[in-house]
């Protein structure tokens, strides 16, 4: 057996997650919703100049969205209320470009509002994307006064819908611009302490760097930056006082490369076999997956989005939804008996307590088959959830050896599973 070596991957101390971190952490799955004014103009990127007049969802129904999310396993929703072109998507003070101008409901409804009653009925947290950069706002030239305008709207949605379990702001179109981040997250901190702020000022989890919704492996739970956006390779610049520990999501639309809804594009829904691949490299590399499922001009998910996230959902509880068998346990050496001595396996699934921090940096994993212990994975991080593939074996009992960690390890929990679906 090799020995085990409790040198640190470093010779700082260990980083401890945020009581909120760690919640938000198990959330695991989140359903990102791009709708605005770029639905009903089948474009990405709005310059701020279409007319209000366009925004007329007529079957809008956030309860659609939402228990599509709940029914396929999503655990939070976080929608755009604001987008680049400066639409909003509620009766903001700050502005006229927004619903309050537009036919829908006659200039009364509220977007946001429908969202979050939806989300408290069906039990997912509720967050909010709000652009910094705004191509409608004309103070946006002026920085100070910009900073002023972004503030109110900002506040507006923190005071007026109800706990917040994220908040996302988007470095696209900003590179090169200072906002006012202590400011803002001044604001975030009086009004919503327990919120996630997404990867820019002093953000508490980080963007993962990419739009194809994966994490690279390791994808360590520290960080001290982040890039900004797909339009410069350069790392932010977080305030003082940033938590050491960050913890990166995943953001990804499921059709390649749309985050609006746009017509006769069906063609551009990620298979199944994609999907569940983005979920082994993001959710089981230890990050959050959030995708993004666009509502259509109508108001509504369009029906074969939603038939692929069911599926999605489907088939994450069929390969992980009952393990044949768990246990949990501290030390280097971890063993797990199988309920008979002949049980096919294909997947284990391995999760540290990081409430003590993220501890191992070097494990195997091995099966004990035809009376000889034989490695199944070896592998680095573990964090907050490692999800190992390999050959279907027939074996009695496998054990976890971790190899090099900074302190005893805490396995939450080790488990494994028989899903028929092994993936190299």
């Amino acid at each position: 057996m090799e020995s085990i070596s409790s040198k640190n991957k470093s010779e700082e101390q260990v980083a401890l997650p945020s009581k909120e971190q760690m919640e938000w952490q198990d959330l695991e799955l989140g359903m990102f919703c791009h709708f605005g004014m770029n639905t009903f103009c089948d474009q990405e990127w709005g310059e701020g100049s279409d007319s209000p007049t366009v925004f007329n969802p007529v079957h809008l129904d956030a309860r659609q969205w939402v228990s599509a999310a709940k029914e396929a396993g999503f655990r939070y929703f976080i929608l755009t209320a604001k987008h680049h072109d400066g639409f909003c998507l509620w009766p903001t003070a700050t502005s006229t470009y927004s619903v309050a101008s537009s036919p829908w409901k006659e200039g009364r409804g509220d977007v946001v509002k429908e969202c979050e009653e939806a989300c408290r009925e069906f039990g997912l947290g509720f967050g909010i994307y709000l652009s910094p950069w705004d191509r409608h706002e004309p103070c946006y030239a002026d920085p100070q006064a910009y900073d002023d305008f972004y503030c109110l709207q900002l506040q507006e949605l923190l005071t007026g819908y109800g706990p917040l379990t994220e908040i996302w702001f988007d470095g696209a179109g900003s590179e090169g611009r200072n906002y006012d981040w202590r400011r803002i997250m001044d604001l975030i901190k009086q009004y919503q302490p327990s919120a996630m702020v997404f990867n820019m000022g002093a953000p508490t989890i980080r963007w993962v760097g990419n739009e194809d919704g994966l994490a690279p492996y390791p994808c360590w739970n520290t960080a001290d930056s982040a890039r900004g956006s797909m339009f410069s390779e350069a790392s932010l610049n977080w305030l003082p006082g940033t938590p050491s520990w960050v913890p990166a999501e995943c953001d990804v639309p499921i059709r390649k490369d749309r985050w609006f809804w746009h017509p006769q594009e069906e063609h551009l829904l990620l298979s199944l076999e994609q999907l569940m691949d983005i979920y082994y490299r993001s959710v089981g590399h230890g990050a959050t997956l959030l995708l993004n499922v666009a509502p259509d001009n109508r108001g509504l998910l369009p029906e074969a989005d939603v038939q692929r996230l069911l599926e999605f959902g489907k088939e994450i509880g069929r390969r992980f939804g009952k393990a044949l068998a768990v246990t949990a346990g501290t030390g280097d050496l971890i063993e797990l008996e199988l309920p008979a001595a002949a049980t096919v396996i294909d997947h284990a699934e391995i999760m540290e307590d990081i409430a003590y921090g993220e501890r191992v940096s070097e494990y195997v994993l091995e099966a004990f088959s035809d009376g000889a212990w034989m490695e199944l994975k070896r592998g680095s991080a573990i964090g907050h959830k490692k999800i190992d593939a390999f050959p279907p074996i027939c074996t009695e009992k496998i054990r976890l050896r971790v190899l090099l960690t900074t302190a005893s390890p805490k396995i939450r929990r080790l488990a494994v599973f028989h899903s028929g679906e092994s993936l190299e």
